[in-house]
């Protein structure tokens, strides 16, 4: 049955401690949304980009999305992207997610967005990494695996985001390699690194070639509009880059290295590295495959001792399952706002003069 016309409104700091703990949920929750898309069970239009005359910095995305499977809902992103607002203290991003009934269209819940984004960005970079970590089996699969060292390039919440993440999906992750290019916010990430993961050794770096040259995974998350990294060539044999904000690689980097995305129709737009890459080469052969792909193992295998680029576009259907958890999580412990009567009653039944 449909729900009642109740819409449940979910805070930024509501969701941060419904999903306090809860990261494994939450890794959970996305591989099934990944794993529904790769099955053709979503509808995932194009983002819709909302740019400003004269700065190509600034933007705010629309991202739709529906969500089948153990999910059956549908929602919409509406996330702002301003990366000035570091230099005011204030978070680069904010957002609002809205969810849908799928069988009424109706208007369920409305959620702070940024907090979910954050989330479901690095829960997908921790469950690439969880499956195409150096060519090595899933977690759980082998044993015997060394310890690893991951760098961090862009020290922002995103990344932080995806060191949380790292953290549950590797155990076997010990040392951290950070750099950004604003020394001082990279010592702030190190001090909120060893609050939080104090069993893993996290240090600043002070090159980049230095990081790219010693990780095993390297994290970026910039706010470059432009490639500014043309060579992987010096990282280790079989890294894996998780080059989460899509336009740091020159498409002469992403040619030469094994190319995984989260949807191939949307990472080949919007002047990303791997939409230059299509242009330069003049197709899409350089890309073996989706997660979702691989996840199912379908995908080829990966070319020996490749450096592996996972570029994910950001899809909204993985807005929309944490959206759903959240709300799940809320209503069973009574956490939220529920707003009884959002729409107005039925037309015939109203008295207008």
């Amino acid at each position: 049955m449909p729900p009642e016309d109740g819409v449940l409104l979910l805070t930024g700091d509501e969701i941060v401690e419904l999903f306090q703990g809860r990261e494994q949920e939450i890794l959970n929750a996305v591989e099934s949304a990944i794993v529904a898309h790769a099955r053709g069970d979503t509808s995932l239009p194009h983002s819709l980009f909302l740019r400003f005359p004269g700065n190509e910095k600034n933007r705010i995305i629309a991202l739709p999305a529906y969500l089948g499977g153990e999910f059956g809902v549908a929602g919409m992103k509406w996330i702002a992207s301003f990366p000035d607002n570091l230099a005011r203290n204030l978070e680069r991003a904010s957002a609002t997610l809205l969810l849908n009934c799928a069988e009424t269209g109706r208007l369920t819940a409305i959620l702070e967005g940024s907090v979910i984004s954050s989330y479901r960005t690095a829960a997908n970079g921790a469950l690439a990494a969880r499956y195409l970590r150096n060519g090595e089996p899933a977690a759980g699969q082998g044993s015997g695996i060394r310890d690893r060292e991951a760098g961090v390039v862009g020290c922002g919440l995103i990344n932080f985001q995806t060191v949380r993440f790292l953290a549950k999906a590797m155990p076997e992750l010990k040392t951290l390699l950070l750099l950004d290019v604003v020394p001082e916010r990279a010592s702030a990430f190190e001090r909120k690194c060893r609050a939080l993961l104090p069993e893993i050794d996290a240090r600043v770096e002070k090159s980049r070639e230095e990081v790219l040259r010693r990780s095993d995974i390297v994290a970026l998350a910039t706010t470059e509009i432009r490639p500014h990294i043309e060579d992987l060539s010096m990282c280790r044999e079989n890294a894996l880059v998780l080059h989460t904000s899509l336009r740091d690689l020159t498409a002469e980097a992403i040619l030469a290295a094994d190319n995984i995305v989260d949807d191939v129709d949307h990472c080949c737009r919007a002047r990303t590295s791997v939409h230059l890459a299509e242009q330069r080469s003049g197709g899409r052969d350089f890309i073996r495959g989706t997660l979702g792909d691989v996840i199912l193992g379908r995908a080829a295998p990966k070319p020996k001792g490749a450096v592996t680029v996972f570029s994910p576009f950001g899809m909204g259907i993985l807005d929309v399952a944490l959206g759903s958890l959240a709300c799940k999580l809320a209503r069973e412990r009574g956490k939220g706002t529920e707003i009884d009567s959002f729409a107005p009653s039925h037309w015939l039944d109203r008295r207008e003069s």
